[in-house]
């Protein structure tokens, strides 16, 4: 019943709304044509008297122009203008009035001949005879030449003439290039966009009309129109709830209640891009994309058809277009606004049927309590019964309804949840025997893998222990090569030959040593040779050095090796030069090998808190990786540098960049993963031990490349932690 009568109060609303809506809907649209039309014969009343009036000046003009075709003008034009010491003509100073007479410039550097002369005395006397009576209506009056002169009118500014600069154009500006037969080839009146006035900042648009006489342009006259008053009516002056718009064909925007505010400089079209239009407007998507939707219905509608509707926005608009300029007067009226009357008359429809609809719920309302509420919460006290574990309940079967039936099917299924749950207790009990007994195997299958990977832990600790030990193994192997290159360099056969010339001559040893030639040469011999051996000798001992600090390096390697199994070894006081120069020194059979420029840039700074071993681990790695890239290039380009530096956050940055191979941007990611490797040689556990040796200390190992050919950078980045603040 309820649901009967609130169908015919909305039957009726709906009828109502719709019949007052087609009644209002046409009213409100033929008003809307009416006044677009009426608005728009009252408003171009202005651009259709400019169009007259050029048609009186351009036939004023050209008569003129033909009565001084066969007069000297010389003397007259010397008379009222003179060439200004900044080379252009202008009206004489002494003489010029610019509130009561025109002013005209010719630009330095423009040829004037004595047709030029006739056509600026005519355009001279045109706008002087025309220009006073029309500044009632118009700002002022001017003619162009094509020869960039310019004959101007403006009482409000009589200064513009004097104070134009000498090199100024004309024939750029866009009112005289509308003007020119390629843009206008019918030779008609035409109008430019609409702009600001530099000065006053007041809204104006300029028309011009070229001047034709025997086959050729001769001159162009324009007026400048405000359009102040204008827009302002536009904007203000509208029907009710309604709001007015203007703009050209090609959607230059002129007047509108948003975009063209008083005070407003700026220019927008319709249709234009962020570089056409003025970054200072504020528009939002919405209203862009509403004005594209009017632009486009405009341009699109019948000419005879004054207005349209715009569903997509809920609107109608009436167009109306200006003679002359040919500009779009449109008045937007919001559907919501039709409307309104149609809305209240349907409001009051459906207000009485509310009223009536409320009235049929309460007596519903007193009829579902006692027939069908008390009924449905006895079922619900039962349900509840049931749920607490009780599954003796009672209700009502004795009706013969359908509360009737559903108080015997709740009663069945009582019965039935019962039995099922004296069943799940059951089988409960012996779930709860095989989880047991599950996670016993689970524990013996946790404790078989833990044992499992800690076998794998070691295996990977032992790896990396070759690996870097086997590093430290090339040094020395390269050392030990070297010294014992060195020993066989040393010419000891030359002391033998030596002993046995002075056992020969060992009677007359004075006399041989002092005046035979080759017992000369003797002592010098025994000077140099004796200094030679000591330079072979610290060589030597440089060598063994090197050979015992690796070998001890070699102890380093495992114990830090060890520790990755058991506590992190104490940190201590180290000098990260120092620290640089020893991996150096461990590297530098390979890097003198390789002939490889070593280029240092070590920050002086002081000793910081690590793990020594760990961190000359990791330079002993990243070095070696480095000449081994330098390989494939030119032992010429073959550059290491290694610089230390204060980074961000408390961290210190120490990179080793190399001029070699380089690394792609696929292998980038990968570089620092267990076993990978790009040398046939490698095993691949350098740099991944490297990675882990830095996370333990706090810190991190990154890589960069530029790609293939162009070098790497590895960097190790540390906590900055000074030794003295630690302690």
């Amino acid at each position: 019943m309820g649901a009967r009568i609130a169908g015919v109060v909305a039957l009726a609303t709906l009828f109502s709304y719709l019949h007052v809506l087609d009644s209002v809907r046409t009213e409100n649209l033929a008003r809307l044509e009416r006044y677009v039309v009426e608005r728009s014969q009252r408003e171009q009343g202005i651009f259709v008297l400019a169009q007259d009036n050029h048609v009186v000046l351009q036939k004023a003009l050209a008569e003129r122009i033909r009565e001084l075709e066969h007069e000297d003008v010389d003397a007259r034009f010397d008379s009222l203008f003179v060439r200004l010491p900044d080379g252009s003509i202008r009206n004489r100073p002494e003489s010029f009035d610019g509130k009561r007479m025109p002013g005209v410039i010719v630009p330095k550097g423009r040829p004037i001949d004595a047709g030029l002369r006739r056509r600026i005395l005519a355009a001279y006397d045109v706008v002087a005879q025309y220009g006073p009576a029309l500044h009632t209506r118009f700002t002022n009056t001017y003619v162009v030449l094509p020869e960039d002169v310019l004959v101007l009118y403006w009482p409000e500014d009589p200064t513009w003439i004097p104070n134009a600069a000498s090199t100024i154009s004309f024939l750029t500006l866009g009112f005289y290039d509308l003007s020119l037969p390629g843009k206008n080839p019918t030779r008609q009146t035409v109008w430019c966009g609409v702009y600001p006035d530099p000065g006053t900042h007041e809204w104006m648009v300029s028309v011009s009309t070229p001047l034709d006489l025997d086959g050729r342009q001769v001159a162009t006259i324009g007026h400048d129109v405000l359009i102040e008053e204008l827009m302002t009516r536009t904007i203000n002056d509208h029907l009710p709830g309604a709001y007015n718009m203007l703009f050209r064909d090609d959607g230059q925007l002129i007047a509108h209640s948003q975009l063209t505010r008083e005070g407003s400089t700026g220019v927008y079209y319709i249709q234009g891009g962020p570089e056409r239009n003025d970054k200072g407007l504020s528009i939002t998507e919405e209203q862009r994309n509403h004005l594209r939707s009017i632009f486009e219905q405009v341009r699109n509608r019948p000419p005879d058809q004054p207005v349209a509707e715009l569903p997509e926005h809920s609107e109608y608009i009436g167009v109306a277009r200006f003679k002359g300029p040919g500009w779009n007067f449109v008045t937007v009226l919001p559907e919501s606004v039709v409307s309104a009357p149609a809305v209240r008359a349907a409001r009051q429809v459906l207000l009485f049927g509310l009223l009536s609809l409320v009235m049929e719920l309460v007596i519903m309302s007193w009829v579902l309590k006692q027939q069908i509420t008390r009924p449905l919460l006895a079922f619900t006290q039962a349900a509840d019964r049931v749920a607490a574990g009780d599954f003796h309940v009672e209700l009502d079967t004795s009706r013969q309804d359908e509360l009737g039936q559903l108080a015997r099917a709740f009663r069945v299924m009582a019965d039935k949840v019962q039995h099922r749950e004296e069943a799940l207790l059951q089988a409960n009990e012996n779930l709860e025997q095989r989880v047991e007994e599950r996670t016993r195997e689970l524990r013996e299958v946790h404790h078989q893998l833990v044992q499992a990977a800690r076998r794998a832990g070691m295996a990977e600790i032992a790896t990396n222990v070759l690996h870097n030990v086997g590093n430290v193994l090339n040094s020395v192997y390269t050392s030990a090569q070297l010294a014992r290159e060195r020993m066989g360099q040393m010419r000891l056969e030359h002391v033998g030959r030596v002993a046995g010339m002075l056992e020969e001559h060992q009677a007359n040893l004075g006399a041989f040593l002092t005046q035979d030639e080759r017992g000369q040469h003797v002592t010098p011999f025994l000077r140099k040779l004796g200094q030679n051996l000591l330079e072979e000798r610290r060589e030597i001992a440089a060598l063994l050095d090197d050979v015992g600090r690796y070998t001890e390096h070699i102890g380093d390697i495992v114990k830090v090796q060890q520790n990755y199994a058991r506590t992190p070894r104490m940190h201590e006081p180290v000098h990260l030069a120092q620290l640089v120069e020893d991996a150096l020194r461990i590297n530098v059979a390979g890097l003198s090998r390789h002939q490889v420029k070593v280029e240092r840039r070590l920050a002086a700074l002081p000793p910081v808190l690590t793990d020594k071993h760990k961190v000359l681990m990791i330079l002993v790695n990243l070095i070696s990786n480095a000449w081994y890239a330098l390989e494939a290039v030119p032992a010429d380009e073959r550059r290491l540098t290694v610089k230390i530096e204060r980074g961000l956050n408390e961290r210190v940055r120490i990179e080793v960049q190399d001029s070699g191979m380089g690394i792609s941007p696929e292998m980038l990611t990968r570089i620092f993963q267990h076993g990978f490797t790009t040398r046939d040689e490698g095993h691949g556990f350098g740099l991944h031990s490297s990675a882990l040796a830095a996370q333990e200390m706090g810190g991190s190992l990154a890589a960069h490349s530029d790609g293939l050919g162009r070098g790497a950078t590895f960097t190790l980045e540390l906590p900055y932690i000074l030794a003295e603040e630690a302690a």
